[in-house]
């Protein structure tokens, strides 16, 4: 009987996701099993469509822009998705440098920072879970480095004298798959 439980027990842990949002919160799965809850305060949601998507939206504020997919178990990306991200973040925002200052990855969870023409510095996360992706844009490194810091104790973050940038953009890959092709 021991031996059914552990399994059971490994199940469960292995089936809560790593992201959600509820209630105007985004929640972080840790290492613990815990979660890191992020107030996200007002913010403007968009539904996105696409054949090859069950769900998808895009979410922002003043500090953060979110891009949630999650694919038909019959899409395959073409590419992997956070260097897809970048190219398409690149080219749609017109940015000419787009230099990458710091790289982490810790789980299904992807940290990037990098510094945008030369002039401030945006962060990245990237959430694998299966068939879902999330992409974060924190403009302000909030969310990046208190998140970072939950899931590996010893980081110390780097940008707090470097000038952070504020990004108003309208993009999704999922809104532009029919024309670019990120996943059929």
């Amino acid at each position: 009987m021991g031996f059914f439980k552990q399994v059971v027990d490994f199940i469960k842990k292995a089936s809560i996701p790593s992201f959600r949002f509820e209630n105007n919160h985004f929640y972080f799965k840790l290492r613990d099993d815990t979660f890191y809850e992020y107030d996200l305060k007002e913010y403007d949601m968009k539904t996105r469509h696409d054949s090859y998507v069950i769900e998808a939206y895009t979410l922002s504020n003043e500090d953060i822009y979110l891009e949630y997919m999650k694919t038909d178990p019959n899409t395959s990306w073409n590419g992997e998705a956070l260097s897809l991200y970048q190219d398409f973040f690149k080219e749609k925002l017109f940015i000419k440098s787009f230099e990458t200052l710091e790289t982490k990855k810790i789980g299904t969870y992807t940290f990037k920072s990098f510094k945008i023409d030369e002039s401030f510095v945006l962060h990245m996360i990237h959430i694998f879970m299966g068939r879902s992706d999330v992409i974060i844009i924190d403009m302000k490194g909030d969310l990046y480095k208190n998140l970072l810091f939950r899931l590996d104790g010893n980081y110390l973050y780097k940008y707090d004298e470097e000038e952070k940038g504020s990004v108003n953009f309208n993009i999704s890959m999922v809104k532009e798959n029919n024309l670019r092709s990120f996943f059929g």
